[in-house]
């Protein structure tokens, strides 16, 4: 129980201080903004309590509010995300449920499971926070096309981090 603590609280800082240092800095052309910090949220064990999805969500959004300054606007999305996490598990749920002590990774229940799973939260957090940001519709396709581009970036990114951090159980040596 410890060793799960100690590994999520080391990973969101890590991923706070990635995001704050390094990822907030990354913009080009002003239409992609990768946030790779919802992550968090995405690798958090299926046992965990709604509250205490949506609880860790809001304090993810608000520590990047903190740094970039962005008055709620992450917490928001990210509290939209937790929220929906829980609804976006049962729909694509196995017909044998989850296994409760494990974490939602691209090697336990597939690319297209993990996939269809990331891509729905992301979706959702990016559209909370980019509308959010624009707060109007008089450039609705401008924010559309940034959003789709930070969704396409993010999600390689979470792939990339699912290839390096997780890895296989199953591989044999021959």
């Amino acid at each position: 129980m410890i060793s799960v603590i100690l590994k999520h609280t080391t990973r969101f800082i890590f991923l706070i201080f990635l995001q704050v240092l390094v990822l907030s800095n990354v913009q080009l052309s002003g239409h992609i903004n990768p946030y790779l910090y919802v992550f968090i949220i995405l690798m958090l064990p299926f046992a965990t309590p709604v509250w205490l999805v949506m609880l860790i969500s809001f304090v993810t959004g608000l520590s990047v509010d903190m740094f970039l300054d962005t008055l709620g606007m992450h917490a928001a999305a990210c509290v939209m995300m937790g929220y929906s996490r829980s609804f976006i598990l049962k729909l694509f749920s196995p017909r044998d449920g989850y296994d409760s002590s494990t974490e939602p990774t691209l090697h336990y229940l597939g690319a297209s499971w993990y996939f269809s799973y990331s891509l729905l939260l992301v979706f959702i957090h990016h559209f909370v926070f980019f509308f959010l940001e624009a707060f109007n519709t008089n450039q609705f396709l401008f924010t559309l096309s940034r959003m789709g581009l930070s969704i396409v970036f993010t999600m390689a990114l979470i792939f990339i981090s699912q290839m390096i951090i997780y890895k296989p159980k199953d591989i044999r040596k021959s």
